[in-house]
């Protein structure tokens, strides 16, 4: 009788350990651009314009505020295990730069990892330049400060003028 109960403890046993170790796999995730390296390669500089860019490789990641006029094609890809924040392991950035007259001027591919910024906050709250300040400094630290009643100076239009009457 033994032998019957013992099997199905261990199939059991051997589904919840299966059902553990399958939360501890790698995510594999991708961001941004979905390059293809067939229809990147087909930009041009001297023969495309904005538009034939943008039906090529579809509107960009994000355009240049300042300078000349870029448009920055991103993608990425990362990994992280179960709950880990996820690393980068691949990155293309695609830069397309556009003369006075809206043609292809130059293209370049970025597949480096050292321009990935690494940016982990400290703590819950935002440092800021200024007082600490309490609560109650915030609500009554004014008073008397500024423009203070009874304190003379010239009445308004309604009040007495400067001979009381």
């Amino acid at each position: 009788m033994q032998r019957g109960i013992g099997r199905p403890l261990l199939v059991a046993g051997a589904a919840s350990a299966l059902l553990l170790a399958g939360g501890c796999t790698r995510v594999r995730t991708h961001q941004g651009f979905l390059a293809d390296n067939l229809i990147v390669s087909s930009v041009l500089p001297g023969v495309d314009n904005k538009a034939s860019v943008e039906g090529s490789l579809g509107r960009p990641t994000f355009v240049s505020q300042f300078g000349p006029e870029r448009w920055y094609y991103v993608s990425r890809d990362t990994r992280a295990l179960a709950f880990a924040s996820p690393r980068p392991t691949d990155q293309l950035l695609v830069t397309v730069q556009f003369d006075s007259a809206g043609n292809v001027a130059s293209i370049d591919r970025n597949t480096s990892l050292e321009q990935v910024a690494n940016i982990s906050p400290v703590g819950d709250k935002t440092p800021t330049l200024g007082r600490k300040r309490s609560l109650l400094d915030e609500i009554f630290g004014n008073i008397g400060a500024v423009g203070a009643g009874g304190m003379g100076g010239a009445a308004g239009p309604s009040g007495p003028g400067p001979n009381g009457g």
